[in-house]
């Protein structure tokens, strides 16, 4: 080994934090600018259909299904194989490939080839390699980090992430409004690049994963997986309740920009600032959970959340031109602020709480529940929207995302102060 490389998660000065942890750095950086790519391709992508493409109320619903869909087809056996394999070379491959596919659409566009089947690819294909990144990316950040040091990298990681929902839809509606929204997906595609070259400059060397018995087939497993999460109090009940709460969250999201763009007439800019500050709230409860979490206790800290998620999403359908925007920019933000919240304390809790040659599986068989629910979320929400209006399908939705907090009340977490450190069994 040379003395530029290194095995396991380096020391860190506690003065500096995690700012002073090189490879973790790279890590966030890569991540930052992948997010704000992305969350430019959650406005620009529906921009393009509506707009120079016409699509109607379905059929932007269904391109949102696409994005998703992959976690149903492929995300069991794909934590299974993550399991077996290296995780920054998997990301950096999912980096590339989604940059191809970004790359495409602008290419159809010049050529006059863009159709709706076209973004349809694109959003399974960059859903497809999606399902291995974020897979790979929870089980790689513990090869970088401590287990002390997780809350603290999740936090950061995640306050990014919700900073580029503020900052990508931003600057989809800003480049849509200047140059069209295609030009915005080719932005998407440079920030995955970016990514690939910063994951590539990590130098920590990641253990060599379990070596796998060649009579153990890849069934058994996924099944190993599933069994750990159905089986485990904890792990069971924020399973269900996030695919419960994905189903009304990502439900309103699918048909949002038509509703915005078509009921209450704005323009591509002011639609992309509305949904930028919806997602200011995300910022704030990223940057508050871990204190939030030390203060109250974990545990009651996923409660809070849930009840910041839930009922102020009844805002969202009171929004009206001028004035009443305010109301959907006040809901999206106690949303996004609950979100954030719930995020930085589960993800901590799941990267410390399940056995390491276990948590690719535990990881994607809890997100197959949590996002496997979104595809069928969006197109209920655009069938709805096309049968009795756009206006209907938000209010349903966003009711339905008010009263999913209830389901954090079944099972030990409403009895404790902090979620435990390790299973019972153990």
């Amino acid at each position: 080994m040379t003395a530029a490389t290194r095995s396991g998660p380096p020391p860190v000065r506690e003065a500096g934090g995690l700012l002073r942890h090189r490879d973790f750095r790279l890590l966030w950086a890569g991540q930052a600018v992948s997010s704000v790519g992305s969350n430019v391709t959650t406005v620009a992508l529906p921009l393009v259909a509506v707009a120079v493409l016409d699509a109607g109320t379905f059929q932007v619903a269904v391109l949102t299904a696409a994005a998703w869909l992959p976690w149903l087809l492929i995300g069991l056996p794909a934590g299974a194989w993550v399991d077996r394999l290296p995780r920054r070379p998997v990301m950096v491959i999912c980096d590339l490939l989604c940059a191809l596919a970004f790359l495409s659409v602008p290419m159809a566009a010049v050529l006059d080839r863009l159709t709706v089947v076209h973004l349809l690819l694109v959003a399974l294909s960059a859903g497809a390699a999606r399902v291995f990144f974020e897979t790979a990316d929870q089980v790689y950040l513990p090869v970088l980090l401590r287990p002390e040091q997780l809350p603290e990298g999740n936090a950061k990681l995640q306050a990014t992430q919700t900073v580029s929902y503020v900052v990508g839809p931003g600057l989809a509606g800003l480049i849509a409004q200047l140059t069209g929204a295609v030009a915005a997906l080719l932005l998407d595609a440079l920030t995955f690049l970016l990514s690939a070259v910063l994951l590539l400059r990590i130098r920590t060397v990641e253990p060599r994963a379990r070596r796998v018995d060649p009579s153990r087939s890849l069934r058994r497993d996924i099944a190993e997986g599933l069994r750990f999460v159905i089986r485990d109090p904890y792990l069971r009940v924020l399973a269900v309740f996030g695919a419960a709460s994905n189903i009304g969250l990502i439900g309103y999201q699918a048909v949002l920009v038509v509703f915005l763009v078509r009921e209450l007439r704005l323009e591509p800019g002011l639609v992309g600032a509305l949904v930028g500050v919806m997602s200011i709230g995300g910022i704030i409860g990223a940057l508050l959970a871990t204190t939030l979490a030390r203060r109250c206790g974990t545990a009651r800290a996923l409660l809070i959340g849930a009840a910041l998620t839930g009922p102020p999403a009844l805002l969202i359908p009171l929004a009206a031109p001028g004035i009443g925007l305010a109301w959907p920019a006040l809901g999206g933000l106690l949303i996004g602020l609950g979100v954030a919240i719930g995020n930085v304390v589960k993800g901590a809790f799941r990267q410390t709480y399940t056995p390491h040659h276990l948590l690719g599986r535990v990881t994607v068989s809890m997100h197959l529940l949590n996002y496997g629910t979104i595809p069928l979320a969006a197109v209920l929400a655009g069938a709805i929207g096309a049968r009795y209006g756009v206006g209907t399908a938000i209010f349903v939705m966003t009711a339905w995302l008010a009263v999913t907090p209830v389901l954090l009340l079944i099972g030990p977490i409403r009895r404790r102060r902090d979620l435990p450190a390790a299973p019972a069994a153990s």
